[in-house]
């Protein structure tokens, strides 16, 4: 049993294969025993013939115009989000000022501003990286800014004792110690981008994966809708998997120890 279990645990993507398969399997029987109907709960082969309906050059349209908001979303985010966590941690002043109107922006539903955004912007990408910049950008300054300032207060009293410029306390001992935190923060909001993307793309667009299924379930197209949110699912896992191996090449020594 013990050698058994030993082979299982060299083989990591073995269990959640199986448990994906499982899913399907059930899914396929239970649409096709049980009186579900269609509209409701497509099986896993009628969403296939969904996804085959549609061309493939519409199918990359559609998810190019999704790809490309988020991704400009979630860049922005982090373009924006480590100098304002940089003067978070720096100074108490801004940190006491700027926090508490972080929360707010935070606490705002994104759904109800996403049309005033889209009215004051325009129905161009610029609004719906906004949106996606929104929602993304909260996770990642509170886990950088939380990184940055869990250094350990020895280290940073050792800098200011050897008169270390304050530029590099912050690439040499802050920002390292915190890479933990940062990865954390991007591996959520790269997957939130994804979802204001579609949130900017239901409000207000001609193109993209939210758009496409908006439209398919208008038409009662339900298996392309499925398929479309497929795409999206598996869309989000890539982009969660490349922060991933991201991590584990340039920073494998911020990764936690296999037996933790």
């Amino acid at each position: 049993m013990a050698g058994t279990l030993d082979r299982m645990n060299r083989i990591p993507g073995l269990f959640p294969g199986l448990t994906f398969l499982t899913i399907l399997v059930v899914w396929e029987l239970s649409t096709r025993f049980l009186p579900i109907p269609s509209f409701l709960l497509p099986a896993p082969s009628r969403i296939a013939e969904g996804f085959d309906a549609v061309t493939f050059s519409r199918w990359f349209a559609h998810i190019w115009a999704t790809l490309r908001v988020a991704l400009t979303g979630f860049l922005l985010a982090i373009a924006i989000a480590l100098p304002t966590a940089i003067l978070l941690t720096r100074s108490k002043i801004v940190s006491a000022g700027l926090y508490p109107l972080l929360v707010v922006i935070q606490s705002t539903p994104i759904v109800a501003v996403a049309p005033i955004i889209v009215v004051t912007l325009g129905s161009g990408d610029s609004s719906r990286v906004l949106i996606t910049f929104l929602i993304s950008f909260f996770p990642l300054v509170v886990s950088m800014t939380t990184g940055l300032k869990a250094t350990p207060e020895e280290l940073i009293e050792l800098s200011h004792s050897l008169k270390a410029p304050l530029i590099r306390e912050f690439t040499q001992i802050r920002i390292p110690f915190a890479i933990p935190y940062i990865f954390s923060g991007l591996k959520i909001s790269v997957t939130l981008s994804i979802i204001g993307a579609v949130v900017a793309e239901f409000v207000a667009a001609d193109k993209g994966l939210g758009y496409f299924i908006q439209f398919s379930t208008s038409l009662f197209k339900i298996p392309q809708a499925w398929a479309g949110l497929g795409i999206l699912v598996l869309m989000s896992l890539t982009l969660f998997q490349i922060i991933t191996q991201i991590q584990k090449r340039a920073f494998p020594w911020s990764l936690p120890r296999e037996g933790k």
